[in-house]
């Protein structure tokens, strides 16, 4: 009976196309290679994921834990025709995009992830998956949101992207913005960038495991929080974890 159930829950997969790895170099001489990840590998990239669920630091709390339960839908078998990309820099996670398909004209852009700042990485990542929708998948256009300011300039006004409003986002609230394979092709000489294929030593190291980011984002530290006054909740959070209190002793109002 549960076996059954389970067919029942589980949305039938449309047969697509793979997305062909590319490797480019990023401004400090790294070599990063963008490819699609099976199911299979979504556990590696979970427990990387999840501590930025707590950085408020550029809107990684909401991105990050929509990308977690993004993952989690693919994984179980709870979103239609996803797709998951990844960057990895010698092995290491650099940044997670995905999305997915929603019919053959239309494409959905879900989310990017960068854990190396500093690179455009996520820039980069994001042009991979506009190539797998309009180039792969031959799509006319990709329904885009953005959550933070540094995504709206990055896909909004970096592509010129054109405005959908009327047509709902699956992320909710955010008005569509669409990116068209005119628009897409202007931007190719100077947003796109990536070889193929990618050399044999690069694709067996990126194959062999994703490793964790050796600098991920965190939030600022919290520098005044020694001073704070003892009425303080957050003061005397960090107190009370530092000094657990003794037998008998009460607390102050």
């Amino acid at each position: 009976m549960a076996v059954d159930l389970e067919k029942l829950l589980r949305p039938v997969d449309s047969p697509l196309p793979a997305y062909p790895a590319k490797c480019m170099m990023l401004a400090n001489g790294e070599m990063m290679v963008v490819r699609q990840i099976s199911r299979e590998e979504v556990p590696d990239l979970l427990p990387h994921v999840e501590p930025l669920i707590h950085v408020e630091r550029d809107y990684y709390d909401i991105v990050s834990v929509r990308v977690y339960a993004e993952l989690l839908g693919y994984y179980r078998h709870r979103v239609q025709d996803e797709y998951v990309l990844v960057g990895q820099v010698d092995g290491e996670l650099a940044a997670i995009v995905n999305g997915r398909s929603v019919d053959s004209d239309i494409g959905m852009s879900y989310h990017t992830l960068a854990f190396k700042r500093g690179l455009r990485v996520g820039a980069h990542c994001f042009a991979a998956k506009m190539e797998y929708h309009l180039d792969v998948l031959k799509q006319k256009e990709v329904l885009i949101v953005a959550e933070s300011p540094i995504g709206f300039r990055r896909w909004m006004i970096e592509y010129g992207l054109e405005k959908r409003f009327e047509m709902p986002h699956e992320l909710g609230g955010c008005p569509s913005y669409s990116l068209t394979r005119e628009l897409f092709d202007k931007a190719r000489s100077s947003l796109v960038v990536g070889t193929r294929p990618v050399p044999e030593e690069l694709m067996k190291k990126a194959m062999a495991g994703i490793l964790p980011p050796k600098d991920p984002p965190k939030g600022p530290p919290d520098l005044l929080a020694a001073t704070r006054a003892r009425g303080d909740s957050t003061g005397t959070a960090l107190r009370a974890a530092s000094h657990p209190k003794k037998k008998g002793e009460t607390k102050h109002a």
